[in-house]
């Protein structure tokens, strides 16, 4: 007989040998892993060369801040579309073909922008680009619910989810290289382009755990060691009748937007406030980005180390996403400093922990929903991120040409939001209780 500690109650409890966990010994799950790290760090790679060229372009196009935050909001109603419907067809194609076609479109679609020379032109490719770039997380997230047990998982959407700002960061050294060498344009198709390199990896290398030659039975079975789940498909419109998905809906409504705002707007921010020019942005923004990945990891880490202590799922996801909330607060100063590198610290602590809450947010949805609805209901959560993202956009671009570019009121939002947020998720899911879904 086997030995466990309970945390709670300091006796000791006797369990079955057998539920003792046996490690697998291969390990090709973080291979896939690796694999969606990668597509996320195109994904952003892509979405922010703009964010970078919008001073450059600015002058260029001559376009007015309302003009330009109308632009990013065009990429952001694209991409909610996108999240509603590419949820629905990876649930239905799967996730391998699902996400190839998500990443070809993408592609296609950054590498058009060299082609734009009006502010109607950019607001039109940026629309492409959301509508293919809407397929990344419900795939990610997807893929990660077919390769990972639940406890897993966190750590995996973080891994991946840190792409994000690797993606990030390579922009930001790489897109003032090629721009001040070879010009926007060029840059647009050659940052463009390196999906299809991730494409080729992806259709050589991804299969479902079942079919995968390099997957030993010992990983297979602690792949799938969480109770079994019905592979009925769910009626996507039933999903909007489960509280749980309007706790991850809600999630992602009031703190995407403050996320997409880091993106598009930081460059700008540092040039207005501090005078940053392109050549200079790369490394302000390399240390944004590299201290966020920091924390999508750690985030994810954080609440599978609470679980691992005897703490409940509910109480490690929500205690973990409470350290990142609280973290974020600070950023309300951001706009009032006058060190360009107090600002940078601010703006990173707070992209840090956002990173680490995204992390935990994703992982609510594989929490609270079988893998088989997992693509759907992140995709409607990430449309109510992307519908939040528009208005707040919108709103901020408006602020800024009236006010000009008083920063404050903006900073103030954003270090509210995921308190806000917490709390309303809480009100709606007490405790992380799986969707009664039948089948």
């Amino acid at each position: 007989m086997a030995t466990q500690s309970l945390r709670d109650t300091g006796v000791v409890e006797t369990v079955p040998a057998p539920a003792l966990e046996v490690r697998p010994r291969t390990n090709y799950r973080w291979v896939i892993c690796a694999l969606l790290f990668f597509a996320a760090t195109i994904n952003y790679m892509d979405r922010q060369v703009l964010g970078i060229l919008a001073p450059t372009l600015q002058e260029e196009i001559g376009w007015t801040e309302a003009q330009y935050g109308d632009i990013v909001a065009s990429f952001q109603f694209a991409y909610a579309i996108s999240l509603l419907v590419f949820g629905w067809i990876i649930d239905r194609i799967g996730t391998k073909h699902g996400f190839s076609l998500a990443v070809i479109w993408w592609s296609l679609a950054a590498a058009l922008h060299a082609f734009a020379r009006t502010p109607f032109g950019f607001a039109a490719a940026r629309f492409g680009l959301g509508l293919g770039e809407g397929g990344n997380f419900p795939a990610s997230i997807k893929a990660v619910a077919e390769w990972f047990p639940k406890k897993e998982r966190a750590l995996a959407t973080g891994i991946f989810n840190g792409g994000t700002n690797i993606g990030t960061m390579v922009a930001a050294l790489l897109v003032p290289f090629l721009t001040l060498n070879f010009g926007w344009r060029a840059t647009f198709i050659i940052v463009g382009l390196i999906g299809f390199v991730w494409f080729a990896a992806w259709a050589l290398l991804y299969r479902s755990p079942e079919k995968h030659p390099r997957v030993s039975p010992e990983e297979l079975a602690y792949i799938r060691s969480d109770p079994t789940e019905s592979l009925e498909k769910v009626p996507w419109l039933s999903l909007i009748t489960y509280r749980q998905t309007w706790a991850f809906a809600l999630g992602k409504f009031m703190t995407d937007p403050i996320w997409w705002f880091y993106l598009y707007w930081l460059p700008k921010y540092l040039d207005a406030n501090f005078g940053v020019q392109l050549g200079a942005l790369a490394l302000p923004l390399v240390t944004v980005y590299l201290i966020a990945d920091v924390g999508s990891i750690g985030g994810g880490w954080l609440s599978g180390a609470f679980i691992k202590r005897g703490w409940s799922l509910n109480s490690g996801r929500k205690a973990a996403m409470l350290v990142c909330a609280l973290a974020i607060v600070p950023t309300m100063t951001g706009a009032i400093v006058d060190s360009m590198w107090v600002a940078v610290a601010i703006v990173s602590l707070a992209a840090a922990a956002h990173q680490g809450w995204s992390a935990n947010l994703f992982t609510l949805a594989s929490d609270m929903f079988p893998r088989r609805a997992v693509g759907s209901v992140v995709g409607l959560g990430g449309m109510m991120g992307s519908v939040g993202g528009i208005l707040f956009s919108m709103a901020v671009g408006r602020w800024l040409e009236y006010s000009d570019s008083n920063y404050v009121p903006v900073f103030m939002v954003c270090g509210l939001a995921y308190v806000s947020a917490l709390g309303i998720i809480h009100l709606i899911v007490p405790r992380l209780e799986p969707a009664d879904i039948e089948g």
